[in-house]
């Protein structure tokens, strides 16, 4: 080995990240593991390695002790004083035993046990990097397609996009962009291991609060999302200043902020309405763009019942029950639909202990963008 070692260790650490004590403990521990292996030696050993001339020297480590069990490993008091007075029970004795052939063999082994440590100190700097973006959105390039996943480079590493995080019915086009969610990052032997998702509530969240300017600075805040990827979802919000629309700083000025994230999903319908700590006026949020007469609530049980004018009931309820569906997770609270016709028949509306909402009261905090979604 020569000065160009210091070189090498200086062009690693600037150009992988990697520091140099990382560097030069690989380069030792590769040069012990070389002197045991070819020279077959079993002591404990140590090796000095000058970074300036390149140069190695290999040191014996022995345990001075009393009485010698294994001469590999210790050495008598007796021999120690020998070798300078000053030594005691417990010290160590080091001693120079580099082999006269030892730099072209140390040299080839080195290689492949360095070339390993720096591969695992970079997999390190990767894992360290992208598991403080969990729970994040980045932007990444589809590279390739197995049975199980989609495979997007995000950077240093390739992220997994399972079957069960992809959106039903998307196409994943090679070299095209994609916008997609860190779930989880994992060490394996191969390196770290990224997974992301379409489908992942989290996706919209982190959508809105990039295209929403008042959620970003906390003016506005999320406070649920329930989502069905690739087919409608739906969030609620609260302002914090009673000045703020909630509703229509999400929807922008003629619906731009969230048509941008109806496009970054390829059409995703999405729901959003007022969030209430009244369980009442929430759940009849949540059942947007249907109309809501009344709405009686059972604490105990969490649950509701809602009345809808007749011919609101398919819409309250949605395509397969959908809209019902959506608005039961996103409010926490069961959710039993009934027209009209069929409370007032079952005469539990109205009654003494409902809660009367006019349409027009309804009206104020319900987007919808797509028109009616009947059966």
């Amino acid at each position: 080995m020569s000065s160009e070692l210091l070189d090498a260790l200086t062009a690693l650490e600037e150009q992988k990240g990697i520091s140099r004590d990382v560097l030069i403990e690989a380069i030792e521990a590769a040069l012990v593991t070389a002197y045991k292996r070819n020279f077959n030696q079993a002591q404990n050993v140590r090796v000095d390695l000058n970074l300036e001339t390149g140069s190695m020297v290999v040191y014996s480590r022995k345990d001075v002790v009393e009485e010698v069990e294994d001469d590999r490993l210790e050495i008598a008091l007796e021999d120690a004083k020998f070798i300078n007075a000053a030594y005691e029970i417990g010290d160590i004795v080091e001693e120079e035993v580099t082999p006269r052939n030892f730099g072209r063999i140390a040299a080839q082994t080195a290689k492949q046990v360095v070339t390993q440590r720096v591969r695992e100190a970079e997999r390190g700097l990767i894992y360290e990097e992208y598991v403080d973006r969990e729970d994040d959105i980045v932007t990444g390039l589809i590279e390739r397609q197995d049975a199980r996943n989609i495979y997007v480079s995000i950077g240093k590493v390739e992220a997994a996009l399972p079957v069960n995080e992809q959106i039903q019915g998307e196409v994943y086009k090679p070299t095209s962009r994609i916008r997609v969610y860190i779930t989880k990052v994992e060490r394996t032997t191969r390196g770290p291991q990224v997974i992301v998702s379409r489908t992942h509530p989290g996706l919209l969240r982190r959508l809105f609060e990039m295209e929403v300017p008042e959620i970003y600075d906390g003016t506005v805040e999320i406070k649920s999302i329930a989502r069905e990827a690739g087919d409608r979802s739906k969030i609620s919000v609260y302002a914090h200043n009673e000045e703020v629309d909630p509703v229509g700083s999400c929807v922008g000025a003629k619906g731009a902020r969230v048509q941008t994230i109806v496009n970054e999903l390829n059409g995703e319908k999405i729901d959003i309405v007022e969030w209430s700590e009244d369980p009442v006026v929430f759940v009849a949020n949540a059942l947007s763009p249907s109309k809501v007469l009344d709405v009686q609530v059972n604490e105990e049980e969490k649950s509701t019942t809602v009345v809808v004018p007749d011919y609101q009931l398919s819409l309250a309820i949605g395509k397969r029950g959908q809209n019902a569906r959506l608005a039961a997770k996103l409010t926490g609270w069961k959710i039993d639909i009934k027209s009209e016709t069929d409370a007032r028949e079952l005469g539990i509306y109205p009654s003494e202990t409902s809660t009367f909402i006019p349409h027009e009261d309804n009206e104020d905090v319900q987007f919808d963008l797509y028109g009616d979604d009947e059966e």
